[in-house]
C-alpha cells in the first residue's frame, strides 16, 4: 500500500475505505492525513456507512477509480454501477482459476499446489457483481515450484502482485487502458503507443 502513497503513479489517494478501522492500511492513511471511511455499516462498527452514503461520500472526494486489496466480500450493486469500469480487484490466482466465492488467501494457494497446476500469479480484473468474475486487466505468471509450499508459493505472488498493482494503476490514471468493442480491456504500452498487453 505505501507504494500507492509515494508517487508511482500520476493520481492521488483521496480516501482509503476499510471494513477493518484498526487495519494497517487505516493507520498509514491517517498517518499521512488522508480520510479514513468505514464502510459497511454493522452492529459491531456503527460509524460504518451505508451503501449510498459510501457512494454519496466517493463523490464529494471525486473518486475516480477504487482499488480493492484485501476486501472479501461483494460490492453493492449500487457501487458497481455508480463507478462502471473503474473498480479494481487483485486476485492471488491465475483467473478465472482457483477464484470465485471461498477462494482467497492461503486457501488459494494450497488449493493451486494441491492441484499440480505448474503455475500461478496475481490478477487484477474489473470488479462486477459477482466473485472474481469481471473483466481481466493483468495478469503475471509466477511459477510453482516441485517443493513449494502454500506460504512460499503465496510470498512470491504476493511480491508480483505488490508490482503488478502498481503497474496497473499507473496504466490506468495515465488513461492507458483501451477497450475492444468486445469489452476486452488492454493496456497501451507506455514505450510504445501501438503495442497492447
Amino acid at each position: 500500500m505505501r507504494r500507492f502513497f509515494v508517487g508511482q503513479f500520476n493520481g492521488d489517494v483521496v480516501v482509503l475505505v476499510t471494513n477493518k478501522h484498526g487495519c494497517g492500511g487505516a493507520e498509514y492513511a491517517r498517518d499521512k492525513d488522508i480520510p479514513v471511511i468505514l464502510f459497511p455499516k454493522m452492529k459491531d462498527e456503527p460509524q460504518g456507512l451505508s451503501s449510498s452514503d459510501l457512494v454519496t461520500a466517493l463523490r464529494k472526494f471525486k473518486v475516480d477509480i477504487i482499488l480493492l486489496a484485501g476486501y472479501l466480500k461483494l460490492l453493492p450493486v449500487e457501487l458497481i454501477r455508480a463507478y462502471p469500469r473503474s473498480i479494481l480487484n487483485i486476485h492471488p490466482s491465475l483467473l478465472p482459476a482457483f477464484g470465485g466465492k471461498g477462494f482467497y488467501g492461503m486457501k488459494v494457494h494450497k488449493a493451486v499446489i494441491a492441484s499440480g497446476a505448474r503455475y500461478s500469479g496475481p490478477t487484477i480484473h474489473f470488479v462486477d457483481e459477482h466473485y472474481d468474475t469481471g473483466r481481466i486487466l493483468a495478469q503475471r505468471v509466477v511459477p510453482v515450484l516441485a517443493n513449494d509450499t502454500a506460504n512460499e508459493l503465496a510470498a512470491r505472488v504476493l511480491c508480483e502482485e505488490h508490482e503488478l498493482y502498481v503497474e496497473v494503476t499507473a496504466a490506468v490514471c495515465e488513461e492507458r487502458i483501451i477497450w475492444r468493442e468486445d469489452g476486452v480491456p488492454l493496456i497501451k504500452s507506455k514505450e510504445n503507443p501501438n503495442e497492447y498487453s
